[in-house]
């Protein structure tokens, strides 16, 4: 269903569920993603069944549906013979697709339009890194026509998603602003800092009186990380926060596979809304089922004599393919 109100809105009445890591799904699905497009590839390549993992995250309770251009780049997309007119089409059709979807679904769902870090096109881990040894004023380049391209297909907000660095921050923020669309900015990070090393609130800081900024927080990092970044980023900013870590497993480079438990808890969810945190899923490994959990967590948080914060209507998760403290490669990202 379309939303009728502004995302900034729905998140003063309480807590949305985000979707899910399309990355994810889609390879649990049989996709092959192992090119440097990973997702993306299938915007030219096989759309419906991008729509049709959309689908499934509203289906388990997600409220905000992520786009698959987190990796989309013009300068990938010309590697692979798409002209600018081209890549900005399927630019387009990322957005197209999450919002047939979301307008299929049966309560108020909004699309954000995913805007990776630098790092995710260089399909080499760079996103866990941050560091590219490129000025602000050369990110800020790179990301601007990426961002007018989503912006001019029509999505409610913008993701600056999986941001490793506060320098990288900076030139999102720059490129985006008067695009004319709200964003929230979220950083992954490992403890107290981001992937690059900086101190989180000092990052956070980047987003203090910025009215674009409609919620700040983190992604792709550990589940035990998420509590103290959302009280943080509460505490430096008073702003709505976004909560999407990843399952908790770790990634092994050299075997190709997934080690260790799965350590994303939906009872933590309570505490992170608690906490101040409006916009909650997961990040990597973490799928549809595990988007229901939350959803369920976020409803009896807004039930009669619950912590204040959630908002009946529900809400999402969502995932990449790598996990925290790996050195991700192909199809270890969101999209």
């Amino acid at each position: 269903m379309r939303p009728g109100r502004p995302l900034a809105d729905a998140l003063a009445r309480g807590a949305l569920v985000l979707d899910g890591g399309l990355a994810t799904l889609l390879e649990e699905r049989g996709h092959d993603l192992s090119g440097e497009l990973w997702s993306a590839r299938l915007l030219a390549d096989d759309p419906g069944v991008i729509e049709a993992a959309h689908r499934a995250y509203t289906a388990a309770g997600a409220r905000v549906l992520i786009t698959a251009s987190y990796q989309a780049s013009f300068e990938g997309f010309a590697r692979r013979g798409a002209d600018r007119a081209a890549a900005e089409g399927l630019f387009a059709r990322s957005v197209a697709l999450a919002r047939a979807a979301a307008d299929e679904a049966g309560a108020e769902t909004w699309v954000a339009a995913s805007v990776g870090p630098y790092g995710a096109v260089l399909a080499d881990g760079g996103e866990y890194r941050g560091r590219y040894g490129l000025p602000v004023r050369e990110l800020e380049r790179f990301h601007r026509p990426r961002i007018e391209a989503l912006a001019a297909a029509g999505p409610d907000v913008l993701a600056l998603e999986t941001v490793p660095d506060a320098d990288e921050a900076e030139a999102l923020l720059r490129a985006a602003e008067g695009c004319g669309l709200p964003l929230w900015l979220s950083y992954t990070i490992r403890g107290e800092r981001t992937r690059a090393g900086q101190e989180l609130g000092a990052a956070f800081e980047l987003v203090r009186g910025l009215d674009q900024v409609i919620a700040v927080g983190v992604n792709c990092c550990e589940p035990a990380e998420t509590g103290p970044a959302v009280a943080l980023a509460v505490e430096v900013t008073g702003k709505p926060v976004v909560a999407y870590p990843n399952s908790g497993e770790g990634w092994d480079e050299r075997r190709r596979r997934w080690t260790g438990p799965v350590r994303y808890d939906s009872g933590r969810v309570g505490d992170w809304l608690g906490a101040g945190a409006r916009l909650v899923g997961g990040c990597c490994r973490v799928g549809p089922g595990v988007v229901a959990g939350i959803a369920s967590a976020v409803a009896d948080h807004s039930r009669p004599g619950a912590p204040p914060g959630a908002d009946p209507g529900g809400g999402s998760g969502g995932e990449f393919g790598g996990g925290p403290g790996a050195t991700p490669g192909a199809g270890s990202v969101r999209n």
